[in-house]
């Protein structure tokens, strides 16, 4: 998940996804290398080209043209994560269970970034337009592409 773009990032770990049902998802991360109790932006980005570290990933990945906003939010960017927080020794053990990300059909995120960022989300209600657009959530820290394989993850 390393960005060599980004000095002094040693994000390391893994992020595994799965299908829940025809409406649902669900995204354990499994990650280390973040500062102390600190809480990370983490979205689907565009486009799964790490050519450039993680800067050559696009945009979030917005399908419908909406403005960002919160997992939970009617209007959002399907890549809308929200936010990971780090514990006391920088690490992230979560599973977020998601309604717009999906491993299917046309709008499915395999070949796409999952990008984690060097600030907090503000979730598009932070009154400005980098709110609208990323939640104001810095650098990209650390990345990955989505990928498929016949492994199975509990």
């Amino acid at each position: 998940m390393k960005n060599p773009n980004y000095e002094g990032s040693d994000v390391t770990g893994n992020i595994y996804i799965r299908q829940v049902d025809s409406e649902k998802s669900e995204i354990k991360i499994e990650l280390e290398g973040l500062s102390a109790h600190s809480s990370h932006g983490f979205h689907v980005h565009e486009k799964g080209d790490l050519s450039d570290g993680c800067e050559s990933t696009a945009g979030h990945y917005n399908p419908f043209d909406m403005d960002h906003g919160a997992p939970t939010d009617k209007i959002r960017h399907v890549g809308d994560l929200g936010n990971i927080v780090a514990d006391a020794k920088g690490r992230v053990s979560t599973i977020i269970t998601d309604d717009q990300i999906s491993l299917v059909g046309s709008y499915s995120i395999i070949g796409r970034a999952f990008v984690v960022h060097e600030g907090e989300d503000d979730l598009g209600k932070g009154g400005d337009e980098g709110s609208r657009t990323t939640g104001n959530a810095g650098k990209r820290m650390a990345c990955c592409v989505v990928g498929r394989t016949d492994k199975s993850e509990d």
